[in-house]
């Protein structure tokens, strides 16, 4: 008689040494390696007024990697919108959950702003900057509350613009033309087919489940993207000090002093203030959300790290998928206590102090009210200069004096978009344990602390392929093992 025996899994060929494969150990190296070639490539020169060939190389890969993850922006954000929209149909309460998340969204924005002008007001990084190492330059966007209501309103379907350049050399002319598209604009459009599938209800159902499927599939291209944020890091920041160097950014330290010091007051005081105030372990809700908090670091983009912020919100801290499906991708687009709050304030009031300018009680009013009302303009892109032109503008303040700021803007927008981040996990966390949705369970369940693991790929990968039953509901799973990379 001949027994059957099931074959044990085969396990993952090893690729070196665990600590080298890590996520975190590839960013922590890639920034030092960055430091040390943007100081050879600045001592290279600029041979014949021409960039050398290394920081050419340099610029080449960061605006790639750049490039890579825009390009994936706007096809995520339209199916993030449609299908988050789409999965209220299956949250009971779904327009009190809704008006609940952009209460706490505001909450916390007028916390972060307030911390921001108070450390803009007591430090002083304006006036403590070198006037001869600084000079004002055209920021090349200026966003005003007139625009950005005129923004809003789609011009086409695809929120598609085209803009032609045309220069003259010697004599001859040559255009060119390319593609824009206004992030907000889609948005726009989405949230109306979003809402227009839950009006249309049964009969939208084929639509919404391929709305899903197209997502899964543009959130596995973008991870192969963010795979790629190390070599990005590198380049980003060697060609960050290769073009200004230790000079210029060093007449800016009192400035992101103050910016890195207010977004650490929110990452580490407010906001585990925030989780102790509503019952809930402060440890397990770092160690649940840092994996997303570290990539949003690297990646510079809440949109690019949109597919793992939602799956350590609904893998790790508990949230329900139908409701974290929804709060995700609205917090991507809007959440920003480090780009629209904390940033812009310091920023505002750095430039007044530079220029000499005194800020009035109604100025800093404003500051506060474009902050927790403007956040949608930044769009959960890379960067916030859109944020803070219309900040400066609505203040009546030089737009000029952004260009002061761009030396250090990369540096800034990693810590930036780390809050923002976890300010994105931390809002579904608490709207979701006050009503009672919570998964206390899977929030305080123990965790490997290796949030790539080869392990944790292959769970997710299982998990996406049985997610799916009985019409298209989700399939809850037995397993409480905690999964932090996007499938």
């Amino acid at each position: 008689m001949t027994s059957l025996s099931t074959p044990s899994p085969a396990r993952p060929t090893r690729r070196g040494p665990r600590w080298l494969r890590s996520f975190g150990v590839q960013v922590t190296a890639a920034l030092v390696l960055g430091v040390v070639a943007g100081l050879i490539a600045r001592q290279l020169g600029e041979p014949g007024g021409q960039p050398n060939g290394l920081t050419a190389t340099l610029s080449t890969i960061g605006q790639s990697y750049v490039s890579l993850l825009k390009a994936a922006v706007i096809p995520l954000v339209f199916l993030a919108i449609v299908s988050s929209i789409g999965n209220l149909r299956r949250v009971s309460n779904a327009a009190r959950l809704a008006g609940r998340t952009l209460l706490w969204f505001a909450i916390t924005a007028f916390i972060a702003v307030s911390i921001g002008i108070a450390l803009g007001v007591v430090l002083q990084p304006g006036s403590r900057a070198s006037h001869g190492e600084l000079a004002a330059s055209d920021p090349g966007v200026t966003a005003t509350w007139w625009n950005f209501l005129i923004g809003l309103v789609p011009s086409n379907f695809a929120g598609a613009q085209v803009n032609t350049h045309v220069e003259v050399v010697d004599g001859a002319a040559t255009a060119t033309s390319s593609v824009a598209f206004n992030v907000l604009q889609v948005i726009v459009v989405a949230a109306a087919i979003g809402i227009a599938a839950l009006k249309v209800g049964r009969k939208a159902e084929p639509f919404l489940a391929f709305t899903d499927s197209a997502l899964k599939i543009v959130q596995r291209v973008l991870w192969w993207i963010i795979r790629l944020a190390p070599l990005g890091t590198f380049a980003l920041i060697a060609n960050a000090i290769a073009s200004y160097g230790w000079t210029t950014i060093g007449s800016l330290a009192w400035f992101v002093f103050a910016v890195y010091l207010g977004l650490a007051i929110v990452l580490f005081v407010v906001y585990p203030i925030i989780v102790r105030g509503n019952g809930l372990s402060i440890r397990q809700y770092y160690s649940g959300v840092w994996p997303a908090v570290q990539l949003g670091f690297v990646s510079r983009s809440s949109i690019g790290t949109l597919p793992l912020t939602q799956r350590v919100v609904e893998r790790n801290l508990g949230v329900p998928s139908g409701y974290a499906s929804f709060a995700a991708p609205l917090g991507a687009t809007t959440k920003m206590d480090g780009c629209a709050a904390i940033y812009p304030a310091i920023a505002a009031i750095f430039v007044a102090q530079f220029y000499g300018l005194q800020l009035n009680l109604l100025q800093y009013l404003l500051i506060i009210v474009v902050s927790v009302v403007g956040s949608a303009a930044t769009a959960g892109t890379t960067g916030a200069i859109v944020m803070l032109t219309l900040t400066l503008s609505t203040l009546g303040l030089p737009l000029d004096g952004v260009g002061l700021l761009l030396a250090v803007d990369a540096i800034l927008d990693m810590g930036r978009t780390a809050v923002n981040v976890a300010g994105q996990a931390l809002v579904p966390t608490i709207v979701a344990k006050r009503e009672g949705i919570l998964d206390l369970d899977l929030y305080n369940a123990p965790r490997s602390g290796e949030p790539f693991s080869e392990a944790d790929e292959a769970a997710a990968e299982r998990a996406d392929t049985d997610a799916t039953v009985d019409g298209g509901e989700p399939q809850e799973t037995a397993s409480r093992d905690t999964v932090s990379q996007p499938a």
